[in-house]
């Protein structure tokens, strides 16, 4: 589903180049639950980046689902984004002024699904992270783990293969923080393949399978 071959991506810093990813090779089968650990500035983020079509490799190729990614125009790769990847981020990224369905519902408007679709989608998402009785609360009317459960349910709202999620847990607390990675985790014994960006040893370690990298090289 997922294979990268020889990815480099490189910053020039004033004068100097910065090696953020160094020749990676890593093939992600569907179905899979991976973890990718590393310490901070290790290159954990800019390798998310690069496989949620976010950021272009400097050099290499990637290929999604046996399909050359790395040179598509802006238009397909959020073609591609929008229906194959959806994304968890530490801090939520809600639309404060939206509520909790609206955010949800979101991704969907802009994808043109219809209206009637639409509100049944969103209803049947709630359901599935338990928030049926805030489905019109604002964000700053939500707990942290009610705030991670809305940006999980937005980012399974178009039905992506693939899940990403960086540093899920990091806003949470222990309590709020096990119950999200439970249901990440039970997304992925639905099918959903499930990467997980995190620097937390006990966190990566739930995982089947591990990818450490240190210094943009997976060791």
């Amino acid at each position: 589903m997922i294979r990268l071959e020889h990815i480099h991506r490189y910053f020039q810093v004033g004068e100097q180049t910065v090696h953020a990813l160094n020749d990676i090779n890593v093939t992600i089968e569907k179905g899979e639950y991976v973890s990718v650990m590393g310490p901070s500035g290790s290159g954990k983020s800019t390798l998310l980046n690069v496989i949620a079509l976010l950021d272009q490799p400097s050099s290499g190729r990637y290929l999604l689902n046996d399909q050359p990614v790395t040179q598509l125009d802006d238009d397909e790769l959020a073609k591609i984004r929008r229906e194959n990847i959806g994304f968890v981020f530490q801090f939520f990224h809600l639309i404060p002024r939206l509520s909790a369905a609206e955010n949800i519902e979101m991704p969907m408007i802009l994808a043109g699904v219809a209206v009637k679709e639409r509100k049944q989608r969103v209803q049947e998402a709630l359901a599935s992270v338990s928030l049926q009785d805030r489905a019109d609360h604002r964000p700053d009317q939500l707990s942290g783990g009610q705030l991670q459960r809305v940006a999980i349910a937005r980012a399974m709202i178009m039905r992506p293969e693939i899940l990403l999620a960086d540093e899920p847990t990091g806003n949470l607390d222990s309590k709020s923080g096990k119950e999200i990675i439970e249901l990440l985790e039970g997304l992925n014994r639905q099918g959903v393949t499930l990467m997980i960006i995190t620097h937390d040893q006990n966190l990566g370690d739930r995982a089947r399978r591990k990818i450490r990298i240190v210094d943009g090289q997976i060791g």
